[in-house]
Order: structure tokens, then C-alpha cells, then sequence
């Protein structure tokens, strides 16, 4: 019986590695699609990096957030 439990909590350690580098793959990949996104927003608007503010950059995403909610909400 112990034999089976090692085995098991082998498996089970072996998935969650798995599980572990699959989040990892998922978080990564999510920070790209912010970064993209973030670029075409800047591009699009001629905005300056030098000179974008947190305050601003607060403010762009609530407008693209308002923006993008009441598109959906018109469809």
C-alpha cells in the first residue's frame, strides 16, 4: 500500500509542475498581449513615453474601459 501512495504522490507532484509551468506559460503570454496592446494605444494616439504620466496612463485605460464597455453594450 505505501508503494501505491508514493507513486501517487509522485504523479501528483509531477502534474502540479506541470500546472506550475502552464501558468507560468498563460502569465507570460498575457503580459504580451498587455505590452502589444499598450503600444498600438500609445502609437495610435502619438502619445509620448517620456511624458506619459501614471495619471494618465490611469486615465487612457478608463476611457478605452468605457469605451470598449458601451461598444459591447450597443451590440
Amino acid at each position: 500500500m505505501i508503494g501505491g501512495i508514493i507513486v501517487t504522490q509522485s504523479n501528483l507532484e509531477k502534474q502540479e509542475a506541470k500546472l506550475k509551468q502552464l501558468n507560468q506559460k498563460i502569465k507570460a503570454e498575457k503580459n504580451k498581449i498587455e505590452q502589444s496592446l499598450g503600444k498600438q494605444i500609445i502609437k495610435s494616439d502619438n502619445l509620448d513615453y517620456a511624458t506619459l504620466t501614471t495619471p494618465q496612463i490611469k486615465m487612457i485605460a478608463k476611457k478605452t474601459a468605457a469605451f470598449l464597455n458601451q461598444d459591447q453594450n450597443n451590440q
